[in-house]
């Protein structure tokens, strides 16, 4: 089975310049970090990515991170961030931001796995869509978390005027359901 294309979304304005690798180096740089630090996943397979930081004196290292799930439902790839010297790699749904100018810094998005990344540029923030719930990640990190959206499955349809509009289902009654969040605050309108 051959894996999926990844994902190369670098609309957020960026310090830093990124390359998927096809396998990792046989002769790895002097600077190689794997996300999670203890990552038992990497034995399952790992994205690989070469990251030059911004700046002459940064040197570049190796990103390896732990592969969460072989579904071409869930994405793999790299995505800018509100913040010009982080980077996203996700890898089977399994979703890491990380500090180029200290890759040892890195924040894993507990969602397993995430189901979509979508930037919202106008808004200043990277979304990270779950079954359930939604988490943006603006210039000062998470900035919220909705309530839960859906028993099974949320689907973005638009944004827009800052609301976010989607659907998720609802177990109880068996049925899609509309809701409508205010990107500034995560919260749900009415």
């Amino acid at each position: 089975m051959n894996a999926p294309v990844p994902i190369l979304d670098l609309r957020f304005p960026h310090a830093w310049q990124a390359e998927v690798l096809a396998a990792r180096p046989l002769i790895l740089p002097a600077r190689h970090f794997v996300y999670p630090r203890e990552a038992e996943e990497v034995e399952r397979g790992a994205l690989e990515v070469l990251v030059k930081p911004a700046g002459e004196d940064e040197q570049p290292f190796l990103a390896t991170c732990a592969l969460g799930f072989r579904d071409p439902a869930v994405p793999t790839g790299l995505w800018s961030t509100p913040e010009a010297e982080k980077f996203c790699a996700v890898s089977g749904g399994y979703a890491y931001l990380i500090d180029t100018t200290a890759p040892g810094r890195f924040t894993m998005i507990p969602y397993r796995p995430v189901l979509e990344v979508r930037p919202v540029i106008e808004a200043g923030l990277l979304l990270f869509v779950s079954n359930r719930t939604i988490l943006a990640w603006g210039r000062g990190g998470q900035a919220w978390e909705s309530e839960k959206l859906s028993d099974e499955g949320v689907t973005i349809t638009g944004v827009e005027d800052g609301v976010l509009r989607g659907i998720g289902w609802a177990m109880m009654t068996d049925k899609e359901t509309e809701f409508a969040l205010d990107l500034g605050s995560g919260k749900q309108i009415s």
